[in-house]
C-alpha cells in the first residue's frame, strides 16, 4: 500500500451537497430516460456470503454502468450557453461514456480525455455514443489536469466526475430505489473511485434511514480516500496501483470526500485477488458479469463475512463494462 504522507487538512468544497429534495427532481428529471435497475436476491451468494444479500443491477443500465443517473441528470441541467458550448471531460472510461451517452442524448458536443492505457471496450464505447476521445496522460489524474486546461483554454463545460452536486444528486436516486424496494436493509457497500455513487448514498439513505451503515470499498493498491477518510485530512497516493479501473484515484475529490466522511460508517480495503474472487463468485452464484470495481462490495462482504452474518445487506453492482480478453483471462486463471 502506498505511504499516506502527512496530508493536509480538509477544506469543505464551495458547493453545497444536494439534498434529499435534489435527489427527488432528479428521479423526475430521469423518467423516461433511466428505468430502476433490479434489487435481486440470489440464494447461492446469500449462502456463500453468509447474509441475506441482495445485489443491486446497475451493471443492467444502457451504458453497463449507474453513472447513466448523473450524467443525464447533470445534461438536462445545462444552460443554453454551456451546451452550445459543449463539454469536456476526463475518464478511465465510464464517466467518459456517461457523459457521451447524455450529450449524444441532448444533442451536445463531449470531447472525452482517457489515460493511454484506458479500457479499451470503454473507449470504444465513449467513441460509439459520438464523444471525441483524447488519450492521454499515464493515470486518470494526468487526463483530468488536461481536461482542466483545455477547458479553461476554449471555453467548454468541464464535468467533474465527481464534483459535480447534479451528478451526486442523479446517483443518489439508486438510494431511492433500494430503501423502497428493501426498506429493512441494515447495511449498503458502494464501491469507491471518485465517491460519487458512495456520496449519492450518503445524501439518500441517511436522510431516509439514519441507522442504515454505510461502507464504502477501495482497493487496497488504491486507497486515498479510504487513508483521508481515517486521517480526517486529504491524503494523496502516488499511484492507483489495481487492474479494476473504476477505482483507479489517487487524488480524493473534496466534493465526495466532505459527504463521506460526514456519513460513511465504515472504509474497507480489498485486494486485486479479492476483487477476481468476487468476479468469479457473482458470475457462478447470481450469473452476472461485474466489472472490477463493481465486484469489491462482494469482495468486502466476504472480507467481513462475520460481522454481516444474517444481516439484510445490499452490494451495489456498480457496472459490468469488461473486456472480452480480459473476461476470458479471469475465467481461465482468475486474472483479468
Amino acid at each position: 500500500m502506498p505511504a499516506e504522507g502527512p496530508g493536509r487538512p480538509f477544506t469543505p468544497f464551495p458547493l453545497p451537497p444536494p439534498t434529499l429534495a435534489d435527489v427527488y427532481a432528479a428521479r423526475r428529471a430521469l423518467a423516461g430516460r433511466v428505468s430502476p435497475t433490479p434489487l435481486v436476491r440470489f440464494p447461492a451468494l446469500c449462502r456463500a456470503l453468509g447474509c441475506e444479500a441482495y445485489v443491486k443491477l446497475e451493471n443492467l443500465q444502457p451504458i453497463g454502468v449507474f453513472k447513466v443517473r448523473g450524467g443525464l441528470y447533470l445534461m438536462s441541467r445545462l444552460g443554453a450557453a454551456e451546451r452550445a458550448a459543449g463539454v469536456i471531460t476526463a475518464s478511465t472510461g465510464n464517466h467518459g461514456q456517461s457523459v457521451a451517452y447524455a450529450a449524444r442524448e441532448y444533442g451536445i458536443r463531449a470531447i472525452v480525455a482517457v489515460p493511454r492505457e484506458a479500457n479499451p471496450l470503454k473507449v470504444g464505447a465513449i467513441r460509439a455514443f459520438g464523444a471525441e476521445v483524447v488519450p492521454i496522460g499515464r493515470d486518470f489524474d494526468e487526463a483530468r489536469e488536461w481536461a482542466e486546461a483545455e477547458a479553461g483554454a476554449k471555453g467548454y463545460r468541464y464535468v467533474h466526475p465527481a464534483n459535480e452536486p447534479d451528478i451526486v444528486a442523479g446517483v443518489g436516486t439508486i438510494s431511492l430505489e433500494i430503501l423502497e424496494a428493501l426498506p429493512q436493509v441494515e447495511a449498503i457497500l458502494v464501491p469507491v473511485g471518485g465517491g460519487s455513487c458512495l456520496a449519492g448514498q450518503a445524501v439518500v439513505a441517511k436522510s431516509l434511514k439514519p441507522t442504515v451503515r454505510l461502507i464504502g470499498v477501495q482497493a487496497e493498491g488504491a486507497p486515498a480516500v479510504t487513508l483521508s477518510w481515517r486521517a480526517r485530512r486529504v491524503i494523496e497516493t502516488p499511484a492507483a496501483d489495481t487492474f479494476a479501473e473504476g477505482l483507479q484515484t489517487r487524488v480524493p475529490f473534496l466534493f465526495t470526500l466532505g459527504l463521506i466522511l460526514q456519513h460513511a460508517d465504515e472504509m474497507v480495503l480489498v485486494s486485486d485477488a479479492e476483487i477476481r474472487q468476487a468476479m468469479l463468485l457473482l458470475l457462478e452464484t447470481a450469473r452476472q458479469v461485474a466489472e472490477g470495481a463493481g465486484a469489491a462490495p462482494v469482495a468486502a462482504a466476504l472480507r467481513l463475512r462475520e460481522r454481516l452474518a444474517g444481516k439484510t445487506v445490499c452490494l451495489v453492482l456498480s457496472g459490468g463494462n469488461v473486456a472480452l480478453d480480459a473476461l476470458r483471462h479471469l475465467l481461465c486463471d482468475g486474472a483479468p
